[in-house]
């Protein structure tokens, strides 16, 4: 059941026959009085909460209600919905636990999508539940009969629980957030989201918002119709037109300068925008999925980063994991590649033991998109359908002086990376103890003191 919290009797009468049009059992409350009762009473799923009360456009008394239900009734959604308030207010309450924040006049369409979206999360299994049940975790052949994961390899429990999660979402309209290191398959997961939503036969619109310049985004993102701008000499549909009752996914949204943040907030917020050179409002109903390698969370402190987007933009949060916190993986990707390739080329091809062991133990900085590069390049050069540990050590060149190929702050210690850069060297050069010097910047002498500081085994061959 919904509970309508409202001073005002038209809002609640024009709420109440919206919602119950679509099917839902509805009652309404004047106060916050009668509102507490009704949850004391009934069996309640989600409030309608109006911020002010009794002339009082602060929004405090919102905010108060909100403390008061999210502590004594935990299970019920609120949807915050004022014509006052402002967006720090707003902010504020999703910090405290609200679901979403919508702007009277409200357009009919958009808190329909909001109540049966936050609805629909309501009633998947927690997050919190499914961290806790590691052991129940379906089986990567159990997903695959309910969903449409065929582009996506890994069997790594911890994906799993990804793929899992996301095929619950799928099936909602709940925007998504998918965070993770450059590689790591962000794009591929969102691709996954719509093929498993009621979206998925209405279009799929892909938009790198870091190849976006400021002053093209309102062209690229709206439209523009002819004689908008000195070279507009056509109509242009715009990205938001073109996914109407589909999907879009936003990547690299971190790179997204301010003003066009602000631009994107208002489509998200009201789901309107205006066409380049048009006075003519359009709307737009589309899911919004984006992604990005940033720390969003930082560049809201820091000020590049609009924290109401962020709350906008987060209603489910998604952490891919970097390839090297599921080795067991990378063999499962790299017979894939090889697969494919093997069909591409004509060729029977296939890997060495030896050769599996030394890429999974490869930092791979570059994750998926390195791991892929890695394998196209040794295809095309080695003569050989049998690719050998040689063929592919000829064909990694580790980047020591590209900053993002060096591991995260914390992971690895100074003296641990000096280890392994000595292996690395050792293993590349067939322990030539003269040329693993040289490539490390170090005379022979240096060289097998931290041979013998670090117990590394070699051996004399020169």
């Amino acid at each position: 059941m919904i509970l309508i919290i409202d001073d005002d009797i038209a809002v609640r009468t024009a709420l109440s026959l919206l919602l119950k049009k679509e099917g839902f059992d509805v009652i309404t409350a004047a106060t916050p009085t009668e509102a507490l009762d009704i949850l004391r009473q009934q069996d309640i799923s989600l409030a309608l909460l109006d911020m002010n009360f009794s002339n009082n456009t602060s929004g405090e008394d919102g905010l108060k209600m909100l403390e008061i239900i999210k502590t004594k009734h935990p299970s019920v959604s609120v949807i915050l919905i004022t014509g006052w308030a402002t967006i720090d207010l707003a902010v504020k309450g999703m910090k405290m636990g609200a679901s979403d924040f919508i702007h009277k006049p409200w357009q009919n369409a958009h808190l329909l999508q909001s109540v049966k979206t936050i609805l629909n999360l309501a009633a998947q299994p927690s997050k919190m539940e499914s961290a806790h049940r590691n052991s129940l975790v379906r089986s990567r052949g159990a997903l695959d009969k309910q969903y449409d994961f065929s582009y996506i390899i890994g069997q790594d429990v911890a994906f799993l629980q990804i793929l899992e999660t996301i095929g619950r979402v799928a099936q909602t309209d709940a925007s998504v957030l998918i965070m993770g290191e450059s590689g790591t398959g962000k794009e591929l997961i969102a691709e996954a989201i719509h093929q498993n939503s009621l979206r998925s036969k209405k279009p799929f619109v892909k938009v790198n918002l870091g190849g976006v310049s400021t002053s093209l985004f309102e062209s690229e993102m709206f439209g523009h119709i002819r004689g908008a701008f000195t070279d507009a000499k056509f109509d242009r549909m715009g990205r938001f037109e073109m996914a109407h009752k589909g999907t879009i996914f936003l990547d690299e949204i971190g790179d997204l300068d301010l003003s066009s943040q602000v631009k994107l907030l208002r489509v998200l917020q009201d789901r309107t925008y205006e066409v380049l050179g048009s006075s003519r409002t359009k709307t737009v109903d589309t899911r919004f999925i984006c992604a990005t390698n940033r720390l969003l969370e930082e560049m809201v402190s820091e000020n590049t980063f609009r924290e109401d987007l962020l709350y906008r933009i987060n209603l489910i949060t998604i952490r891919l994991p970097a390839l090297r916190e599921r080795p067991n993986d990378i063999p499962l990707l790299v017979n894939h590649f090889l697969k494919n390739l093997s069909e591409i080329y004509n060729r029977p091809l296939s890997i060495s033991a030896e050769a599996m062991q030394w890429i999974k133990a490869l930092p791979l900085p570059g994750n998926i998109r390195q791991l892929k590069n890695l394998v196209e390049r040794t295809v095309l050069v080695s003569p050989h359908d049998n690719l050998q540990l040689i063929d592919f050590q000829l064909q990694y060149t580790p980047s020591v002086k590209n900053a993002s190929s060096l591991p995260e702050v914390g992971t690895m210690t100074l003296e641990e990376m000096e280890i392994t850069m000595i292996k690395r060297a050792l293993d590349f050069h067939k322990g030539k103890i003269t040329r693993v010097a040289k490539s490390l910047g170090l005379t022979r002498s240096a060289l097998y003191r931290r041979l013998e500081k670090f117990e590394i085994p070699y051996h004399e061959d020169e």
